[in-house]
């Protein structure tokens, strides 16, 4: 299994590890292109044309970015129909992040799929594990989506938010850490 299949699947990945040079070049193929993208005003189409010179995913043509928008890898983003992303989103995609159609994310909405072990003697690998965003979901501005977490379809994630477990379809949350406020 190649360096990113393992990362994908959850696997630490230690800078020891063959092919670790290979995810140094993505971090900087992705630096250089997300600085590009965000260096001047960008047409919709081209800001969805950066995002797929990153990604191995899919990016549906109806997706709207505002910019800036910030990745460390890129790769592994997947983003579906009708989603709309506001200003100063970061996704570290590492594990991979799947938006579904009709998402909506506030401004400075952070995603993060990477962690590191809690052995201090281990601290400089990096696991990472998927955030999924179900269908029609809405994270709200300043939110922070931990790794692992699947936000069901139809929930809503308050303003300020750190999600640190799954949030169940129809289901509004709130909070640090974010916690039930409601079923829809």
């Amino acid at each position: 299994m190649d360096i990113f299949s393992r990362m994908r699947a959850g696997e630490p990945i230690r800078p020891t590890d063959e092919g670790h040079g290979l995810v140094l070049e993505a971090y900087r193929e992705a630096a250089m292109t997300v600085m590009e993208m965000n260096s001047a005003y960008r047409t919709p189409e081209e800001v969805l044309s950066y995002l797929r010179r990153l990604t191995t995913g899919t990016i549906d043509d109806s997706a709207f970015i505002v910019l800036p928008f910030h990745t460390d890898f890129g790769r592994n983003i997947t983003i579906g129909r009708d989603v709309f992303i506001n200003s100063n989103c970061t996704m570290l995609d590492q594990g991979g992040i799947t938006v579904h159609d009709s998402v909506k994310l506030g401004p400075n909405v952070t995603l993060v799929t990477s962690n590191h072990p809690l052995d201090p003697s281990d601290r400089k690998a990096v696991v990472s594990t998927p955030i999924v965003l179900e269908r029609n979901c809405w994270i709200g501005a300043g939110s922070i989506v931990l790794p692992g977490v699947t936000v069901g379809e139809d929930s809503v994630v308050g303003a300020g938010s750190v999600v640190t477990r799954d949030v169940e379809p129809r289901t509004v949350v709130a909070g640090s850490p974010a916690r039930v406020i409601r079923r829809l």
